[in-house]
């Protein structure tokens, strides 16, 4: 399954966004094939609470001036993990903190990453593909060998 048009649309418009507010690692997933409730999801990480709050809201009024709102917008008051749901969309602005701890590129590493003009930084972060600590991974199930 593939993310809709309009879902990359909307992603890339965040994901500009995002990077005109100096946001970091930002990195949009199409998440349609392992989700059926959303087709992206865009990360982007900030030094701040205040940088947090400032990509928030460059990305609802970017989104907005093209005719979308959120269905919903959560952790803007601490400003450490933001997330606006879009619906088809959905954008998790993380405090660098808060981005490494939780990992969700890592999370979602078998989602194919969606590359977007404009903005540079739209691979995965390198903690997210070098080396990552998978402890908490679940195993892989063991095969009955005499099947």
């Amino acid at each position: 399954m593939t993310a809709s048009p309009e879902a990359l649309e909307m992603a890339g418009i965040a994901a500009r966004a995002a990077d005109e507010k100096l946001a970091t690692d930002i990195v949009v997933l199409d998440v349609s094939g392992q989700l059926i409730i959303t087709d992206c999801f865009v990360l982007a990480s900030a030094e701040t609470e205040r940088q947090v709050n400032a990509v928030v809201d460059e990305i609802e009024d970017k989104l907005r001036e093209a005719g979308h709102k959120p269905l919903r917008r959560e952790g803007t008051r601490e400003g450490r993990w933001a997330l606006l749901d879009y619906n088809e969309v959905v954008v998790h602005v993380q405090h660098v903190d808060e981005r490494d701890y939780y990992s969700l590129d890592r999370l979602w590493k078998d989602c194919p990453v969606v590359e977007i003009e404009g903005v540079e930084t739209s691979g995965r972060p390198e903690s997210a593909t070098s080396g990552a600590d998978d402890s908490l991974a679940p195993e892989e199930p063991q095969r009955d060998q005499g099947l």
